[in-house]
């Protein structure tokens, strides 16, 4: 028998209203182990090359891994995967919360969804069944509304939906998919797929519960990790969430402050994570007890995700809509130099009832602001907004209007670029990679991050590798997780980006990949500061599949991840001309504080990424991956005709 994994991949075809189930082998999820190069797996096999992001050939796959459901903390995701209509790339994204959970208790371990229903449809899995429904009276709702109307639908309070709301029927090109309604799969538009196919939701129930091949060893592990979390570097997440990170970065100058301008912000405490505890947590104003205004996902002791009310005041805050991430602070905050935190949390419930990736919108806004700020836009370009920096009103009020496509805001559910190119403005005000605006992480401050941005295949994202300071300063700590990957203590300085730095970036990339292939939360699982290290990771994997997996092999799952988004791109003609940042981080330095007059070396940055390509074993002029590497990583069927797989109807 097969343990933690189902066994079944669901595939709904739209178009033909068809529903079929595959069973794969077991090899075939030891080798991809499930998430994301499971899903770039059926993308590059059942895609065509080409494919209009917004069109029904455009495939969009969800899927968990072979460890989800397990009774262990971060054990709870999905990758949402497809391709972008952002960037245009492949489109990569996560969420953590029950719904993932649920669909391996359902009973299967990924839908592969195509085609485009003839109207408004959403998808109900149970107990190994699966229907399509009519979504036509919840298509217009925000998540809220729709989640609770097909729980009374379907008659179980207990049902996890998985959602668009308004941003993806729109298709705006950032929009998220949303479950418990504040989860959200938010980078590279998947919410904007899937509104593209006339898909509402897919609401999942399940009793199946995963069993695990050595239950002792699993429930010890459990054990540990509970134990450890008290006294580890990811305790103050549970009490303070990510926003703790604002405080640091404001130290450190690195910050992201008006669009990218600065590294410091005047008004960082005001939204920094403990002024957000105090005065905004869920029962905190009551004195209620330490757990108040702290979610959680499954089985996980860490209790990192915020829930925020607010009664009074203009910006009255719903805790449905849970509460703002580090990211959405910065980009809806200092990058638009907004220090109100009511606004903020109330930019955040809009972004999650209108399932909205609060990144990307906050730093679409802020760009639009410098644009302004410069005189370039004016209030008739923007339908009468005055967007200066600090103008919180402005920042809700068009975070609306990007959600609905009205005015101005239509031109920027098309995301920065888009606009800049459509408007003739503001190009030199950018802060994209692959077109995809850069996370509140700068790459001017750190360098690793400037590579990461550069070379990462669905665009900027801070969560694909290490940070710089893990480099440096947090090596001492973690020693012996570095050594497990093959990294020796650093001789450079912890601002280099030469050769050792890139191999460093190569290693822990791997082990992010990694994780986003078995779907485990990278802020419990990962090389550094988490709860559990690398071979921890190889525990995990072996207590609840049983197989006799080694760290090298885990690792070879994240590198063959890694080399399959690659190939997706290079087949859309995506090389290394993508493999770059917008000029603002090499050409404005820094104003203010410990980064004054830093950004971006373009030619160190230009050998780091052909030393990339060197030590992943791809071409240096092109960066494809030549043969010999797919052929290590077992991925040598790329280079040959497609051969279709049987899918077995159930």
């Amino acid at each position: 028998m097969s343990y933690g994994y189902a066994g079944k991949i669901l595939h709904a075809d739209l178009s033909r209203q068809k529903i079929t189930v595959e069973t794969p082998d077991e090899a075939f999820y030891r080798r991809y182990m499930g998430g994301s190069a499971q899903n770039l797996y059926y993308l590059l096999r059942e895609m065509s090359a080409g494919a209009d992001p917004l069109g029904p050939e455009n495939i969009l796959c969800l899927s968990v891994g072979v460890i989800t459901g397990a009774p262990i903390s971060g054990n709870s995701r999905v990758t949402a995967s497809a391709k972008s209509p952002l960037t245009g790339a492949i489109g990569d994204s996560q969420a953590g919360g029950y719904w993932p959970a649920q669909l391996k208790r359902a009973g299967f371990d990924g839908i592969i969804i195509k085609g485009r229903a003839p109207s408004p449809m959403y998808l109900w899995i149970h107990d190994g069944q699966a229907e399509l429904r009519d979504a036509s009276h919840l298509w217009g709702k925000i998540t809220g509304e729709a989640e609770a109307q097909i729980r009374q639908e379907l008659g179980d309070a207990k049902v996890q939906v998985l959602q668009i709301g308004p941003a993806g029927e729109n298709q705006v090109r950032y929009a998220s998919l949303m479950n418990m309604c504040n989860r959200a799969c938010g980078r590279t538009g998947m919410g904007a797929v899937m509104g593209s196919k006339n898909l509402k939701a897919v609401a999942v129930r399940g009793n199946q519960q995963p069993k695990a091949a050595d239950k002792p060893a699993l429930k010890a592990l459990a054990k540990q990790g509970a134990k450890a979390f008290p006294s580890s570097a990811i305790f103050s997440m549970g009490q303070y969430g990510t926003a703790i990170t604002v405080g640091y970065q404001q130290q450190v100058g690195g910050l992201a402050t008006r669009n990218f301008s600065s590294g410091v912000f005047d008004g960082w405490e005001k939204i920094d994570g403990p002024a957000l505890y105090e005065n905004f947590l869920k029962g905190r104003e009551q004195g209620k007890q330490e757990t108040q205004g702290r979610d959680t996902c499954p089985n996980c002791v860490v209790r990192c995700k915020r829930v925020v009310e607010k009664s009074e005041g203009p910006y009255k805050s719903d805790p449905l809509y849970g509460g703002p991430e580090y990211e959405t602070l910065c980009t809806f905050g200092s990058y638009c130099g907004v220090d109100d935190l009511a606004a903020l949390c109330k930019a955040n419930e809009i972004c999650n009832q209108y399932g909205l990736d609060t990144i990307t919108c906050g730093a679409v806004i802020a760009w639009a602001m410098e644009t302004f700020e410069s005189g370039q836009l004016t209030i008739q370009d923007t339908g009468g907004l005055e967007l200066n920096f600090g103008n919180a009103q402005a920042l809700i009020t068009l975070t609306e209007m990007i959600a609905r496509r009205e005015g101005f805001g239509a031109l920027l559910a098309e995301g920065s670029q888009r606009a800049a190119a459509e408007l003739s403005k503001g190009s030199e005000f950018l802060i994209t990679g692959k077109g995809q605006e850069a996370p509140a992480h700068m790459p001017q401050h750190k360098p690793n991050m400037a590579l990461l941005y550069a070379i990462n295949p669905f665009g900027a994202d801070h969560q694909s590798a290490a940070h710089d300071s893990d480099y440096g300063s947090s090596y001492k700590y973690y020693e012996e997780r570095f050594e497990s990957l093959g990294i020796a203590a650093p001789n450079d300085p912890p601002d280099s980006l030469g050769a050792e730095k890139v191999h460093f970036t190569i290693k822990t990339q791997n082990v992010y990949s990694l994780c986003d292939c078995i779907c485990v939360c990278q802020f419990v699982w990962g090389p550094s500061w988490e709860l559990f290290g690398p071979q921890d990771i190889v525990t995990l994997v072996r207590s609840v599949t049983g197989w006799d997996v080694t760290l090298d092999e885990l690792l070879n799952v994240g590198a063959r991840r890694v080399n399959l988004m690659r190939m997706f791109n290079m087949r859309e003609g995506i090389g290394r001309e993508r493999d770059n940042l917008a000029e603002k981080f090499f050409t404005t330095p820094l104003k203010g504080g410990p980064t004054d007059g830093k950004c971006v070396n373009r030619e160190e940055l230009k050998n780091a990424i052909t030393e990339y390509y060197h030590q992943r074993g791809w071409d240096t002029d092109t960066g494809q991956p030549t043969q010999e590497t797919l052929e290590q990583l077992e991925l040598d069927w790329l280079s040959k005709p497609p051969a279709k797989r049987p899918i077995l109807t159930g």
